[in-house]
């Protein structure tokens, strides 16, 4: 330990020499000063200090800035939907997130997974606060559906091109003549039928004898010759037949009534 005296000791000693002065010349009493209320941070390092302290008063002197809540956030948001809601990795992307209300607005790209979203808020929420200390979420604001941009699990997963080969025209070669000629055999030959006789013949008496019901309930008319008129026609001509006698009777009553009203009055 130095025995070199500091600043303050000298201080000290100082003003102790000075109050021992006053006694001597009988000088009256000092008042001891008021303490002034609030701590002063001492510079000489010899009062203890907390690890957060320092380190925050570290980050002051050197102008350093802690990183925003909002920004651990946006770019952690990867890791909490995958937390929260598997199903919807690489389907929802965050575009924003307001400190102050603690809103964080997320955009999904179908409508579908926007819905999903909604009924995972709650999750997504509580893996939010979990994984980013400080972070505050208190809502999810989803956004109208839009495509979302490839992130690295996105990219990931989706496969990589594959390189294009030069299409070149493929040269079928001609076959042997007696290829040809074993294949040509294979069609000519009889194919075995594996059909059984005796249901093929149950088959066929079943259709003869639908058809024959069917003829009963359904007989066909009788043939009209081709000069005949149709029923419906000829008993439209029958019905004007019989008007017209009753019109030409009619007519001839009249006739007789008249010419004797005629006679009558002559006489």
């Amino acid at each position: 330990m130095s025995t070199e005296l500091s600043g303050v000791n000298l201080a000290r000693q100082a003003l102790i020499a000075a109050r021992e002065a006053a006694k001597k010349n009988g000088g009256t009493q000092t008042k001891k000063p008021k303490r002034r209320a609030g701590t002063v941070v001492r510079r000489d390092g010899r009062e203890p200090l907390g690890l957060g302290a320092a380190i925050g008063m570290m980050m002051t002197e050197r102008g350093m800035v802690a990183p925003a809540a909002g920004g651990s956030v946006l770019a952690r948001f990867d890791g909490i939907l995958a937390a929260a809601a598997p199903e919807l990795s690489g389907h929802v992307q965050a575009v924003g997130f307001d400190v102050d209300t603690g809103r964080l607005d997320v955009v999904p790209d179908a409508p579908a997974y926007g819905t999903q979203l909604r009924w995972n808020a709650p999750k997504l929420i509580a893996a939010a606060n979990e994984r980013v200390q400080g972070a505050n979420v208190r809502a999810v604001h989803v956004l109208a559906p839009a495509p979302v941009k490839a992130g690295p699990a996105t990219a990931a997963a989706a496969p990589a091109p594959q390189p294009t080969m030069p299409t070149v025209p493929v040269e079928r070669r001609t076959p042997p003549e007696g290829y040809r000629r074993a294949i040509e055999a294979h069609r000519q030959a009889a194919r075995p039928s594996l059909a059984d006789p005796a249901i093929a013949e149950a088959v066929e008496r079943q259709t003869a004898a639908m058809r024959e019901l069917s003829r009963r309930a359904f007989p066909e008319p009788a043939a009209v010759p081709d000069d005949a008129l149709a029923p419906i026609e000829q008993e439209r001509l029958e019905r004007r037949r019989q008007a017209a006698a009753t019109e030409a009777t009619a007519l001839s009553q009249a006739r007789a009534q008249r010419a004797a009203r005629t006679q009558g009055a002559a006489g």
